[in-house]
């Protein structure tokens, strides 16, 4: 939950598990007011980007402790991260900076305004990214939500034979009511093998 609203992330998973759709281990990871430095990547401003740090985290402590203490499927097919705005371009970084470790993402209404570097990187990365990735935007985010999203999936596909799905809502704004009602269409397309 949060401030704002939640996703509903436990209800949905409870309602998909009755209906016969497989089941996971969500790990969620609070964010606090470093949210901005440690999401991104890139310095922005006066704020350091500390991306790298909270990628390596999740892949060298969080994800190692998961796999001994849970019941866990530790291959990269099974291994998936998800968020919005800054917690989307994080999401979305994490895979093209650790391929090997996350085969999917959900990419929500991704904050790619604030790491336009970001597609020199995808030059570097895109070939090796072989993932899949559901980005999902409302079309009245904000002017450049929608074209900022876009330009990094067209990159994507002239580099990477990643599967891919966009989901735009003509009507939604930048919120968790938002990302609640495509969060069943995200979960559903990553699960399906």
């Amino acid at each position: 939950s949060s401030g704002f609203g939640e996703w509903g992330v436990d209800e949905c998973l409870d309602s998909l598990g009755r209906q016969g759709t497989e089941k996971c281990i969500v790990i969620g990871i609070d964010s606090g007011p470093g949210r901005m430095s440690e999401y991104n990547p890139y310095d922005y401003k006066a704020t350091k980007g500390n991306a790298n740090a909270y990628i390596d985290f999740i892949v060298n402590s969080l994800k190692p402790y998961v796999d001994k203490n849970l019941r866990t499927m530790v291959h990269k097919k099974h291994t998936f991260i998800a968020g919005s705005s800054m917690g989307g371009l994080v999401s979305f970084y994490a895979v093209m900076k650790y391929p090997d470790v996350f085969g999917g993402a959900g990419i929500f209404s991704p904050s790619f305004w604030i790491a336009p570097a970001i597609i020199n990187d995808l030059d570097k990365a895109g070939k090796k990214m072989h993932s899949k990735l559901f980005f999902y935007a409302g079309a009245t985010e904000s002017t450049t939500m929608l074209s900022d999203m876009q330009n990094v999936e067209s990159k994507l596909k002239s580099l990477s034979h990643s599967s891919l799905l966009e989901q735009v809502d003509a009507n939604a704004k930048h919120n968790e009511a938002a990302w609640r009602k495509y969060f069943p269409v995200f979960y559903k397309w990553i699960m399906r093998k």
